[in-house]
């Protein structure tokens, strides 16, 4: 154990300031609401940090990528939430965590938010560096709770395609006329939250496969926008060496500062996979509604939130 019955327990959590869906921020807010002790790691300690320290949190600076540093975030911790960004490098930040965990001796419960096609074949190389990288925490004995939650977030859109709609009233993509399933960032977090407050109902070493909110084509989300916004918004269906390359030309620009090449490669390998499979079936969300506490957001209610993601600055 990690902590003696008569002192609180604490959560680190990793990944607090991502952008890509924002799981590690809301997980923060979430066992914060509850009261849990929470700590986290940030590689800097800026404004983001400071944010995160106003909701009542430890800070502590380190870098995953970075083995010497980890060492006062992993102490005393009794739980883990662990993601990483759509980006290279998870595989050295897993062993390092691994290395740090073993080290303090303890054998806390690691919950990590992982991704559907986290797999040893699959055709994203992220998605097979993910895998390796859960494997990894596995061999080092954690026994990680692993949620290969089924679906896409919502903020995919506005991250891959809102520069796109603002700018042109249209997007591309790989995925086709494929119907996808989605979930939004916040729910998948609280699906997080559950599965680090729960341990009975998602025990260590269990690889959990998540169900989404939806089932959506890009072409329905096209509309969706659309009749959000006031202004049509065009879906055209393009190759995936296409997107590819408009992905990694948005992440050279620096226009949206979470994409990257390794991404590129990743979505649109993911888009094409999906475009070549049958329907999905309709999506029952009992399961989800049961495990998060309510029901979660639908595609329109994040749209409604988001709608300045999607509107050029001069028709706001």
């Amino acid at each position: 154990m990690t902590s003696s019955p008569d002192s609180p327990s604490t959560t680190l959590v990793i990944g607090a300031g991502g952008r890509h869906g924002g799981t590690g921020s809301h997980v923060v807010r979430r066992l914060r609401e509850h009261d849990h002790a929470v700590r986290v790691l940030v590689r800097t300690d800026d404004e983001r940090a400071q944010q995160v320290r106003a909701l009542g949190v430890q800070i502590v600076v380190g870098d995953l990528l970075d083995n010497r540093t980890l060492d006062a975030a992993v102490h005393g911790a009794d739980t883990v939430y662990f993601t990483y960004p759509v980006a290279p490098g998870i595989v050295q930040a897993a062993a390092n965590l691994a290395a740090a965990i073993r080290r303090a001796g303890t054998t806390p419960r690691v919950v990590v938010m992982s991704m559907a096609v986290a797999a040893a074949n699959s055709p994203s190389g992220l998605g097979r560096a993910q895998w390796a990288a859960e494997e990894v925490l596995s061999w080092a004995g954690l026994e990680p709770t692993v949620l290969r939650v089924k679906a896409l977030f919502y903020e995919n859109i506005a991250l891959l395609h809102g520069e796109s709609i603002r700018r042109t009233g249209g997007f591309a993509n790989s995925f086709g006329e494929a119907e996808v399933p989605w979930i939004s960032g916040l729910d998948a977090a609280d699906l997080a939250v559950a599965a680090l407050t729960d341990p009975a109902r998602y025990p260590r070493g269990a690889t959990l496969y998540p169900q989404g909110a939806t089932v959506r084509s890009h072409a329905d989300i096209a509309t969706l926008i659309g009749e959000e916004t006031g202004a049509p918004v065009r879906y055209t269906p393009v190759s995936a060496g296409e997107w590819q390359r408009e992905l990694e030309e948005l992440a050279q620009s620096g226009t949206a500062s979470s994409v990257n090449v390794a991404m590129a490669q990743h979505i649109s390998a993911v888009g094409a996979m999906f475009s070549q499979l049958p329907s999905p079936p309709p999506i029952d969300i009992t399961e989800l509604t049961d495990a998060i506490g309510r029901k979660p957001q639908t595609f329109a209610e994040f749209l409604r939130e988001n709608r300045q993601q999607f509107v050029a600055a001069a028709d706001r």
